[in-house]
């Protein structure tokens, strides 16, 4: 690749997870292209405008990747996509792969100086944008930008490329075909950057190649029984990795159908469960919590429903045991993962709910997992400490320093920054992120479980509890809570609720901030950063 150094991977490790399996060496427009051969009438994809077949969209990602050539595109060239849940969206994706470029993604959420960092980290040569939508108008941020090579979906100008006009229409698509199919596609390169959702600095671009990004999705499909006969769903954003790897990597990959939801509307989302015969959903707790609480639930027919793969943070064991009440076909899993790895563990669909509700599950074939103590040695079973991993799912580099990852390694294994216990049958269960410990006057907070129990008060929707700064005590714990509709809590009435539920006075939150909202990543994880920080800048401590 000419925009990105060569950096070395490790022979034996590779030879072992092409021998096993995890690496199936071949970049996805291979598998995607055998769906197509196999069912080419098959319903790839579905958004909020349209529908489209899987060779339907072949042809679309052949003429666009014509289309890139004829505008100056070259190999290792990085385009910039920042566009909504839309058809759209893949097909460029998979117009780039077939050119052996890289995609760099731009959460639809970002603005001005944060997507400035983003395209001068990845390099990005070309930026996809639809020039409005959700009341922002991209186009003009673009402008703002003095950004080149700017590709429109949508109403665009003279200054930019118009998307309609750069798929290649007047060549015979078998031609188009030929020209794409000869060039050799390496499954080591790089092909996508994806940014970690930092709230301070310039974000990491995580850099993955085609066999890292490919890998977890390959233990998910089998992990959830995913084939050409599922039906998925993704109202995370397709540029989070999230949306990216279960939006599209797991649908390519299988031959499966995916729904597409560009804005999370509950109401919405249980038409097309109905209509469609959704199986699988993933994202956060929040996705799942508003179906519960949504007035017309009953009204539909959500049988099909079979599994929520919960991801983006714990999710409180009241709400999952609600869930598979009300909907009994429906299974709830947690698992663990990041932006490096994608999903590294998961509760299975034959555990049993206590399982599933209380650990992230076991880890899934490719990869290896350890909790160890300061000392980074290995500890015993249901000792907190720090959870580590390595394996075939890991990315190569970041896009900001190539050799930056080997800072967040030790001993070989990467340091995930989260904390865990491990039980005698491997499932791991995350305590927190190390960042997020709150010790007040030198004792350990156990801040999910906290939150967990608040979670079961009928006047909760939401709870966040973050450490706040005390000279006294080092921290005192504070909480975010945004209240169900109709409801107020009071500080008086929180700490009576946990004295109720024999939580120790030590533990209780000492502070409570009622909120209309909480600010959130991408795929809809509550930022505790952004909330530490309106802690310290509202100068409310005390």
């Amino acid at each position: 690749m000419k925009t990105w150094p060569s950096l070395s991977i490790d022979p034996i490790k590779s030879k072992l997870w092409r021998e096993n399996g995890f690496w199936v060496d071949c970049p996805i427009t291979e598998l995607f292209d055998e769906h197509v051969s196999l069912r080419p009438n098959q319903l790839c994809l579905i958004d909020s405008r349209r529908e489209i077949t899987y060779l339907e969209l072949q042809e679309l990602s052949y003429r666009l990747a014509a289309g890139l050539q004829k505008n100056g595109f070259q190999s290792g060239d990085v385009i910039a996509v920042q566009l909504p849940n839309w058809i759209e969206f893949v097909a460029i994706y998979l117009a780039v792969v077939r050119s052996c470029g890289v995609i760099a993604l731009i959460p639809p959420i970002s603005r001005g100086p944060e997507v400035a960092k983003m395209l001068r980290i990845s390099k990005a040569k070309y930026w996809v944008i639809t020039n409005h939508f959700k009341d922002f108008d991209y186009l003009s941020m673009a402008h703002q930008l003095n950004w080149d090579n700017l590709i429109v979906l949508g109403k665009s100008d003279s200054k930019s490329i118009s998307f309609d006009d750069l798929i290649f229409s007047t060549i015979n698509i078998s031609d188009i075909k030929k020209q794409f199919n000869h060039i050799h596609k390496y499954a080591d390169d790089f092909v996508e950057i994806v940014f970690t959702s930092g709230t301070t600095g310039d974000p990491k671009g995580v850099m993955h190649t085609h066999n890292t990004i490919m890998a977890p999705q390959l233990a998910m499909a089998q992990s959830l029984s995913v084939d050409h006969k599922s039906v998925l769903h993704m109202a995370s954003t397709l540029s989070h990795q999230t949306g990216f790897l279960n939006g599209i990597h797991l649908t390519l990959q299988t031959g499966a159908t995916t729904v597409l939801q560009d804005q999370w509307v509950v109401h919405r989302f249980l038409e097309l469960a109905e209509k469609y015969k959704i199986q699988i959903s993933s994202g956060s707790s929040t996705f799942l919590l508003d179906i519960l609480r949504a007035p017309e639930l009953d009204q539909f027919d959500l049988s099909s429903w079979r599994i929520f793969r919960a991801g983006g943070g714990p999710i409180p064991v009241a709400l999952v045991e609600e869930a598979e009440s009300r909907l009994p076909h429906l299974r709830v899993l947690r698992g663990w993962g990041q932006t490096e790895n994608g999903v590294v563990t998961l509760s299975r669909l034959d555990d049993p709910q206590s399982i599933r509700c209380l650990t992230d599950g076991r880890v899934q074939r490719g990869m290896q997992i350890r909790v160890v103590d300061a000392n980074n040695q290995t500890i015993s079973s249901g000792q907190e400490g720090s959870l580590q991993c390595r394996g075939a799912f890991m990315c190569v580099a970041y896009a900001n320093d190539p050799f930056m990852l080997s800072n967040d390694q030790q001993d070989d294994w990467f340091v995930t920054g989260d904390l865990a216990t491990m039980d005698q049958n491997g499932n791991i269960t995350l305590t927190g992120r190390q960042k997020d410990i709150i010790i007040r006057g030198g004792e350990k907070i156990p801040v999910h479980e906290i939150e967990n129990i608040l979670f079961k008060d009928e006047r909760i929707l939401e709870v966040a509890i973050v450490g706040m700064p005390d000279d006294r005590l080092g921290e005192r714990a504070c909480a975010f809570v945004l209240c169900r509709q109709g409801h107020q809590l009071s500080l008086n009435n929180m700490q009576d609720f946990l004295k109720d539920n024999n939580v120790v006075k030590q533990y209780w939150p000492e502070r409570l901030e009622v909120v209309s909202s909480m600010p959130r990543s991408p795929n809809g994880k509550i930022k505790k950063a952004v909330l530490r920080q309106q802690i310290i800048s509202s100068k409310i401590l005390g």
